[in-house]
């Protein structure tokens, strides 16, 4: 029996998902655990893997395509079964998203209509199907090499064909003003994606800075120069929504609208956190722990210390959770990630360094799982790698607070009756007030400050 690969839910908020490309092509043949597709969703690009054993027999949405969740992507011949005769029956069996393909015969009589499965996000666990029949041997023998892909005849136009590009490709070239007029593409059927738009880019040459007038002053020539402009990055744009951007937004607003936020700042001398870091990462050379491995350890412990910070907001309840799956939030070129480090108030330093990087590559990556985004219990954003003194955070629900690192700077601060400079950073909680008190939430700053100016704590 035919099988239908529809667009699974890979996220608890996603609706549908954009075919970003295609792995396979039609006839290949197909094995339990091979990658299919990519998938743009809400969150991330993630893989789109084969449960069944089989021949792709029609591929009905193309690349490009936005399809709802359920929707048909692929139609699979099952082992033993016609081909052509499933490719040719693909309409009764389901609609694509975007422009309808062309009209196919209608199924002949007595043959049976496709099993519906969704196929799933790489790593899932499914029961694989019998092996495939001699068919997909056959095919598998007679395959075209890698790169290659069918020819198709060609039709000619008194226009010009629509331009074939992938979203990425599209969005990079955006940011980076490469003019897609005369370019070629090296992806299926002449697609233009991402290597194609940044060897364009490289060699578009770099726009001359304006010219600066000499100053009338004798020896002004050093002042001028450092204050040259650099050339506008100014112009006329309308920058598509992107899945994740359009997620972004509304995930943000109903936090906004539907979570009374309140507010609570302290400041922390971390001279000796950053002293501590320092001779930590001499001994584990090469390895380097960041600020904030630091930080997510501190706030894991402190969080195990304070149940109810460690909660969400129900109609019916409080939910205080017992273990604290930290969210750390991971900045994108297009957007913003939340991937989730599971029971931190259990793992070291190292180990949380370890996996936050893997994390954060994989957010970069295009390869988060859904659910190394989802169940988190609080949510830490550190700013400090720039200049930002102090930020408010908007809640990630369904959580009930999250913190906002700022950078660590010389301040003023008083010792022994003494005014003296000291590396100072903000910590700043923002925290739903259905759930947390000011008085908690004061509580909870007060106990991380401590543990974050007398950081032996956090090795222990």
């Amino acid at each position: 029996m035919p099988v239908e690969i529809t667009m699974p839910k890979l996220s608890d908020t996603m609706t549908e998902g954009t075919l970003v490309k295609w792995l396979k092509k039609e006839m290949d043949p197909v094995q339990p655990g091979d990658i299919l597709a990519e998938v743009e969703t809400d969150k991330a690009t993630q893989e789109l893997e084969a449960f069944e054993p089989g021949v792709i027999a029609k591929i009905v949405s193309p690349e490009g395509a936005k399809v709802p969740v359920g929707g048909l992507l692929v139609l699979l011949a099952s082992p033993s079964e016609d081909v052509a005769a499933v490719a040719q029956g693909a309409a009764q069996v389901g609609r694509p998203s975007g422009p309808p393909p062309p009209a196919a015969a209608k199924t002949p009589p007595g043959e049976p209509l496709p099993a519906r499965r969704d196929a799933a996000v790489a790593g899932r666990a499914s029961a694989p199907a019998p092996g495939v029949a001699a068919f997909v041997a056959a095919a598998s023998a007679t395959a075209a090499q890698p790169g290659t892909r069918s020819e198709k005849p060609e039709t000619t136009s008194a226009t010009a064909p629509p331009l074939r590009i992938s979203p990425l490709a599209r969005r990079i070239a955006q940011e980076k003003g490469v003019d897609l007029a005369g370019l070629r593409g090296s992806g299926p059927d002449g697609r233009i994606i991402k290597r194609d738009i940044l060897a364009a880019a490289a060699l578009v040459p770099a726009s001359p800075r304006p010219r600066v007038p000499a100053s009338p002053l004798a020896g002004a020539a050093p002042l001028s120069s450092r204050f040259a402009r650099e050339p506008s990055q100014l112009q006329p744009q309308t920058v598509p929504l992107a899945s994740m951007r359009q997620t972004i937004a509304r995930r943000l607003l109903q936090a906004k609208q539907t979570i009374p936020h309140f507010y609570m700042s302290m400041d922390v001398v971390v001279e000796p956190l950053l002293a501590l870091r320092q001779a930590a990462n001499e001994q584990l050379a090469p390895m380097k722990l960041s600020v904030t491995d630091f930080m997510a350890r501190a706030t894991a412990l402190t969080l195990a210390q304070s149940p109810a910070v460690n909660a969400s907001f129900t109609d019916a309840a409080i939910i205080r959770h017992g273990t604290v799956h930290l969210g750390v939030a991971v900045a994108l070129p297009d957007g913003l990630v939340v991937p989730v480090i599971r029971d931190a108030q259990l793992k070291d330093v190292r180990q949380i360094s370890t996996e936050l990087r893997a994390l954060a590559e994989a957010a970069r990556a295009g390869k988060l799982k859904a659910e190394q985004m989802s169940g988190g219990t609080f949510t830490l954003s550190n700013l400090g790698m720039y200049p930002v003194r102090d930020f408010q955070a908007i809640i990630n629900p369904p959580e009930a607070a999250i913190l906002a690192v700022g950078g660590a700077a010389p301040r003023p601060v008083v010792k022994n009756g003494q005014v003296v400079a000291a590396d100072v950073l903000t910590l700043s909680l923002s925290a739903d007030h259905r759930v947390i008190d000011g008085a908690v939430a004061a509580a909870f700053l007060g106990k991380l400050k401590t543990l974050l100016e007398n950081p032996l704590g956090i090795l222990i």
